[in-house]
């Protein structure tokens, strides 16, 4: 028997270890609103969302689902799931205007008024540092050359930022997460443009991974110094479950490029101190990566306690061209995605939970001492408030169980997973598709910021309730 097998409780259906961190969880820029309130200065989101034709239907996230006003009526509707923990990002623009100098102390009350909230609640807050929303300053090019990630210094203004907020939210955060899905920051945002800061500059996303890494390795160092000892600090990812789409030796090498540039790119650096020679080879007639100095490797891959997971769907490739700007730097000439079988969700995305399995087990087999958690997973549905105002999600209730049962199947097979946060609390601001697509498990009615529980939320707090999945 396992050590994880030992944890698992023997009662009926399918229980999760005792200690299991039931979690749900937001994104800043997703909720907050207040986008010029108390201090707070421009993320490249506001700019981005503000640019014509760069979000559905002009959509911005000045007011969001309001939570900036709304955060104990919403810390209210977790208590009432009985969630364990709640994992929110903080605003780098709010706490640390202009993305420099002092904080400002009106921002960081928001988050001392949070967290405390939280924890008069039984919730425990997980802290995550950057979802994607950099002060516009550091994005702006100065005499010093191009800003933002690709930009070396904007890691070392990261990892101030870091220590400042670490500073002030210390005594009532046990759980730091430096980064959130620096992949999509890094190529969504600087190789294909469909995300902000909307440039299409492969060679500056190569850039900007690099630096991605060596800020995470630059914060971890800063939170260890600024925190107690018994802190937790962690990354999360958003890897990729690739497979290829036949067994062709064209189809494989295809993954093969797709996992160097959505999976290895951030864990060789921060797990193994290395570049993926592969990566470095398949990318060489953009960039020769004279970027990555000595020390950065050793810096990037400063030990961390845990690693987040956020996964939605899998990912099917073939030898091909990729059409159009790409998010994958010198693949676009050999990989062609293919869609998955199965049914979708409203983001056209498919359904397979064992894409999770596969991730989780990949990583029990690579990373065998590093404790994992879920901390992003789910699913946007049409949903709407029916004349009743009731909402119900019965393919996201689906959803979320499968993926669940993905989960349980893992730790079954000795994979430590230590927790599942689920995305997310609130219907928001989904990016680039603005609010036309809900993945809360409490419908905003956005005119109005009325809240409706729907049912997946009443089956989430059941399965929390029971410790597991019924059946």
């Amino acid at each position: 028997m396992t050590a994880v097998d030992a944890r698992l409780r023997p009662a009926a259906g399918r229980a999760f270890p005792a200690g299991f961190r039931w979690g749900t969880a937001t994104a800043a820029y997703q909720i907050e609103g207040a986008a010029a309130e108390d201090g707070r200065t421009p993320s490249i989101w506001d700019t981005f969302s503000r640019t014509p034709g760069k979000v559905r239907n002009g959509d911005t996230g000045d007011i969001a689902a309001d939570h900036y006003h709304r955060m104990a009526e919403d810390v209210a509707l977790m208590r009432d799931l009985g969630v364990t923990d709640y994992r929110f990002s903080v605003s780098w623009s709010r706490v640390q205007p202009t993305g420099s100098g002092p904080a400002s102390q009106k921002g960081l009350d928001f988050y001392r008024r949070l967290t405390d909230e939280l924890r008069g609640a039984g919730i425990r807050p997980v802290a995550t540092l950057y979802h994607w929303d950099l002060p516009q300053e550091l994005e702006t090019p100065s005499a010093d050359g191009p800003g933002g990630w690709p930009h070396r210094d904007t890691a070392e203004r990261f990892a101030e930022y870091a220590a400042l907020t670490a500073g002030a939210l210390g005594d009532r955060v046990a759980t730091w997460t430096t980064l959130n899905e620096p992949w999509c920051a890094a190529f969504l945002g600087y190789a294909s443009g469909v995300h902000a800061p909307g440039r299409t500059d492969p060679a500056a996303s190569l850039r900007a991974a690099h630096h991605f890494n060596l800020a995470h390795g630059l914060a971890v160092r800063a939170l260890r110094a600024a925190l107690p000892a018994s802190a937790e600090v962690s990354l999360t990812l958003n890897l990729h479950a690739v497979r290829p789409l036949t067994g062709s030796d064209a189809d494989r090498d295809a993954a093969r490029r797709v996992d160097a540039l959505g999976n290895r790119v951030f864990l060789d650096p921060v797990f193994h101190g290395r570049l993926p020679e592969d990566l470095v080879a398949d990318t060489a007639a953009l960039t020769d990566w004279s970027f990555v100095r000595d020390g950065d490797l050793e810096a990037a891959s400063a030990p961390v306690d845990s690693l987040g997971i956020n996964y939605y769907s899998p990912t099917v490739v073939a030898a091909g061209t990729h059409e159009g700007p790409s998010p994958w730097p010198g693949a676009e000439g050999h990989v062609r995605f293919e869609p998955a079988p199965g049914p979708r969700t409203a983001m056209d995305w498919p359904v397979d939970a064992d894409g999770l399995y596969e991730l989780l087990t990949r990583l029990r087999d690579e990373l065998p001492h590093v404790p994992l958690v879920i901390t992003e997973n789910g699913a946007a549905y049409d949903d709407y408030a029916d004349p009743s105002g009731a909402v119900h999600d019965p393919e996201r209730v689906a959803y979320l169980h499968q993926h669940l049962a993905a989960v349980h199947r893992a730790l079954a097979d000795g994979v430590d997973v230590r927790g599942y946060f689920l995305w997310s609390l609130l219907d928001n601001f989904e990016w680039a598709y603005g609010y036309g697509k809900r993945f809360g498990i409490v419908h905003v009615d956005f005119a109005s910021q009325r809240r409706t529980p729907k049912d997946s939320a009443r089956w989430y707090a059941d399965v929390i309730a029971r410790g597991g999945l019924p059946g």
